[in-house]
């Protein structure tokens, strides 16, 4: 696996949404620094780098910089909202620039619902746009789901709904919500109990396994999704000792994350995955210990599974 190393290089946004864990600070990095992060990383020896913000497509001399990344033989991915690159012109300055895969946030197929939850009404028409843009100019795209309130009753239908429309869609990944932002200070609601996701989370990744799709989840404990532990990040990075470096914008800085588990209660030192699983994050905080449970099920072939690739 590839090991990719992330450079958050603004934190401004054009859209609002209630559960973002990088709210906006009016902080955005130098093309001269983000140049200096790059360097770093071609250093240690990583393959690739992610730009995240914010939203990426805010920093204005972000070809330049993707540019630079490239002939310093790293591979260049973004995360975005996909409201910018909707404007396909803009797009191609990216991909000439030699962007050669993007990570696309989605949160519903529901239009209403996306636009309360980014607080933009042409969200959900902007994003369309912009997987219709990406299929056509044939560059990889992923797409990342936030597990939330208002989607975890449907989660199912929104991979079906993307693979349906876009088929070219190939990896999907499910990031359970972070619920220490300020903004969800302000939208407590918006955080759910892992109960409410469990049987949608469990039918969506069927179908992408069914469909012949790859598929990753963060921040789920294995007892959520047992038959799919192969495809937990944390689960994969523990079996294979991997690191994650991110460059923040904020007080964190530069984050080396070598330790992937959460938190752990009492029932799971009797569960047999308990090795390789992360636990709960922001355990008795916003998630409750209560409902984890424990399992029998052996470790051996997740992680042979993990070992092998698949």
């Amino acid at each position: 696996m590839a090991n990719l190393g992330y450079i958050q290089v603004t934190r401004t946004c054009n859209q609002a949404c209630i559960f973002c864990s990088n709210p906006e600070l009016d902080r955005e990095t130098t093309l001269v620094e983000a140049k200096a992060l790059v360097d770093d990383f071609v250093t240690r020896g990583y393959d690739g780098i992610i730009l995240t913000g914010g939203e990426p497509t805010l920093f204005e001399p972000l070809a330049e910089l993707i540019a630079y990344a490239t002939e310093q033989g790293l591979g260049v991915r973004m995360i975005t909202n996909g409201q910018r690159t909707s404007d396909m012109d803009y797009l191609r300055r990216l991909l000439d620039a030699g962007l050669i895969h993007v990570h696309q946030s989605v949160y519903t197929h529901d239009q209403k619902i996306q636009a309360s939850l980014t607080g933009k009404a042409d969200s959900h028409a902007n994003l369309c746009a912009s997987l219709d843009n990406f299929g056509e100019a044939g560059i990889q795209v992923d797409v990342n789901i936030t597990i939330q309130k208002y989607n975890a009753d449907h989660l199912d239908r929104v991979v079906v709904w993307l693979l349906e429309r876009w088929p070219f869609v190939q990896h999907v990944v499910f990031n359970n919500l972070d619920p220490t932002s300020d903004r969800v200070a302000l939208h407590k609601e918006v955080v759910h109990k892992l109960s409410d996701m469990e049987p949608f989370l469990y039918r969506a990744l069927s179908y992408l396994e069914r469909q012949g799709r790859t598929y990753r989840v963060e921040r789920v404990p294995l007892c959520y999704m047992t038959e799919f532990a192969h495809a937990s990040t944390e689960t994969r990075k523990i079996v294979k000792e991997e690191e994650r470096i991110v460059h923040f914008l904020d007080e964190k800085g530069m984050v080396r994350q070598t330790d992937w588990e959460h938190g752990k209660a009492d029932i799971c030192r009797e569960c047999s995955l308990t090795s390789i699983c992360a636990g709960l994050f922001e355990m008795d905080i916003f998630y409750s210990s209560d409902e984890l449970y424990r399992l029998f099920v052996p470790k051996e072939p997740i992680i042979k599974r993990i070992l092998e690739g698949k």
